[in-house]
């Protein structure tokens, strides 16, 4: 199946769906969602969000990010906001909108995620939205903690994470805006690293289990979500890709109007 999905609106939304998982199973389809900011998806997006079964919204953004037009998302879909990052945070752009950030969150401030990791494992049966802005750095920490949970290798989670330059590239063109990923690799440049290496040293040099523990994640919430996030790997999904009770996570980053 085709991991990423057209919305009428957003540019960076991919099903996490149909990755090798632990022990022969598979991450499910239609169950972890990413993306950039819902806020520009058309009437015709939220539809097709809608049908792909979102219908919980898990919103990362700071208050004061939200630019949303009324009255298109359709009924039947919570919202919840989960920010996080928050603007008094003492290091507050030093690391945001690079992969830097990943690292440097989730090792100082575990409960932020876990708080998000929660609000997935305890959400209803359908699919879960998490988004911030662009849907990639934010976003992308939670989808690497997720996939991190679910046992899958850390060249498929890499593989993930590395697709927001690509598909962001289109968004920046589209608002008149410099491409953000030339930005992200100077600063990467000038760091001597790359993103594989940054993200890759992640995955080996933390035990994310063992930090989204301290952070307050229970072992029931644990197994919540790992539950939902995978299926036998023998399981057949419908023409659409979708599976039932699953989680459809989307979030975004980016600081500026694509941000």
């Amino acid at each position: 199946m085709e991991r990423d999905l057209s919305w009428d609106g957003c540019h960076n939304v991919r099903d996490l769906g149909g990755l090798p998982a632990a022990g022969g199973r598979r991450t499910r389809w239609g169950a972890v969602v990413r993306s950039d900011t819902p806020d520009r998806l058309t009437e015709r997006g939220w539809a097709a969000a809608a049908a792909h079964g979102v219908r919980t919204i898990v919103d990362l953004r700071i208050p004061g990010e939200h630019r949303a037009r009324p009255g298109l998302r359709p009924p039947g879909m919570t919202v919840v906001s989960v920010p996080l990052d928050s603007r008094d945070d003492p290091d507050h752009g030093r690391y945001n909108g690079t992969p830097f950030y990943l690292r440097h969150h989730f090792e100082n401030r575990p409960e932020r995620s876990v708080r998000v990791l929660r609000a997935i494992a305890q959400a209803p049966p359908g699919g879960v939205l998490v988004h911030c802005v662009a849907g990639r750095d934010r976003t992308g920490l939670v989808a690497i903690l997720l996939l991190a949970l679910a046992g899958v290798a850390p060249e498929h989670i890499l593989a993930d994470y590395e697709r927001s330059a690509a598909r962001l590239s289109a968004l920046y063109a589209l608002l008149g805006e410099p491409d953000d990923g030339l930005r992200v690799q100077a600063r990467l440049a000038a760091a001597g690293t790359t993103t594989a290496a940054v993200v890759t040293e992640l995955l080996t040099g933390l035990d994310v289990e063992e930090r989204l523990r301290a952070g307050g994640l229970t072992a029931a919430e644990l197994a919540a979500l790992r539950e939902r996030l995978t299926e036998d790997g023998s399981a057949v999904v419908d023409e659409g890709g979708r599976q039932d009770a699953g989680v459809v996570v989307a979030v975004e980053d980016g600081r500026g109007a694509a941000g």
